[in-house]
């Protein structure tokens, strides 16, 4: 796997295909391996390029807080290095919020944006009291807080068909650091609403909502999306939809993608 340096840190990717370029970006305590049913599928037409956030997978930590904006400054220094220009981005949930601080940093790079399961609105009060109670956990005992946070991202009747894929998702989220894990948490409890670029973004957007998400509340995606050009798609599980409903993603970003 490749790997480049931005500010003295180790950032790992991986790039195949050719055609148009499509970026996935992962969600906390994920890696680029998610999209590994997913974008094979997506290179045999497209150019497709998954990176390990600041914290995650291979990719080292910078600092104390990855903020949103610094993951997409990083994001954008690998794709110059790949001398990309324009692309699409897909971002699962933290990943999202990635994508969205990226639209509004570099708008004219990107061609197409999709949030799946993720959400423009900036963390509540009563979502950064959790998110401190989060950190704080880790500091503990960060191995517990990883097994404890990853079954409580599927849709209840799916906690017991996915068990497989929740304990390897369990393991590699298991090989973090304690900072990196923090380092997110801190950088998505500072993050900025960016519901504007929803309502005065220059292209395409897709919101993918699923009604079991039991991170997100599925009203408030909805009404984040009223009354903007940004499309929608809904699935009826939970947070996880590239395993809970992954032909139908995959179905949904060919769709897209066109």
């Amino acid at each position: 796997m490749p790997s480049i340096n931005f500010k003295n840190a180790k950032i790992y990717f991986t790039s195949q295909g050719e055609g148009n370029t499509i970026v996935f970006l992962h969600g906390f305590l994920e890696n680029l391996s998610m999209w590994q049913n997913i974008s094979p599928v997506l290179a045999k037409n497209n150019r497709v390029i998954c990176i390990d956030l600041l914290g995650h997978g291979k990719t080292e930590s910078l600092g104390y807080i990855h903020s949103m904006e610094e993951q997409a400054q990083m994001v954008k220094f690998v794709l110059n290095f790949l001398k990309l220009r324009k692309y699409i981005i897909i971002g699962h949930s933290m990943g999202g919020y990635v994508g969205l601080a990226f639209a509004e940093l570099f708008p004219k790079n990107i061609k197409k944006l999709v949030l799946m399961n993720s959400t423009a609105m900036a963390d509540s009060d009563e979502k950064k009291t959790n998110r401190d109670r989060g950190i704080k956990a880790v500091k503990h005992n960060a191995g517990l807080f990883v097994k404890l946070a990853i079954p409580n991202l599927f849709s209840n009747k799916n906690k017991k068909i996915f068990s497989k894929e929740i304990d390897l998702i369990i393991q590699k989220a298991l090989q973090m650091t304690a900072q990196g894990i923090i380092a997110a948490m801190e950088g998505m409890k500072i993050r900025k609403d960016r519901r504007f670029v929803l309502k005065t973004n220059s292209f395409p957007i897709l919101m993918i909502i699923s009604k079991q998400d039991p991170a997100l509340d599925y009203q408030s995606l909805i009404s984040q999306i009223k009354n903007t050009p940004v499309l929608k798609q809904e699935f009826p599980d939970g947070h996880m939809s590239h395993i809970e409903n992954k032909q139908a993603l995959l179905d949904t970003f060919i769709s897209f993608l066109k």
